[in-house]
């Protein structure tokens, strides 16, 4: 199976031009960034099946634990995002 997470940590970096060809290299991600993209995931994964547990058997909305999948999406996003910028 395709490690989709660290392909989508790849970036590319240009390496100058020879006789005007462009010399790209895909930069892997640093295995403990993988990991901890990878464990944000999980949880957020893990918290979306608690909020719907915590609605089917409580028939009411927790704020807390929507904070907490709403931070995890902003992490993670965030790290995909500023890890490709930069």
């Amino acid at each position: 199976m395709v490690d989709w997470v660290r392909r989508a940590l790849m970036h590319k970096v240009v390496r100058g031009r020879v006789r005007s060809k462009q010399h790209v290299e895909m930069v892997e991600a640093d295995d403990r960034l993988v990991y901890a993209v990878k464990f944000a995931i999980g949880m957020t994964i893990c918290l979306s099946g608690l909020e719907v547990a915590h609605m089917a058997f409580l028939h009411c909305w927790n704020s807390e634990i929507f904070v907490a999948i709403s931070s995890l999406i902003t992490l993670v996003s965030g790290i995909i995002i500023g890890h490709k910028v930069a």
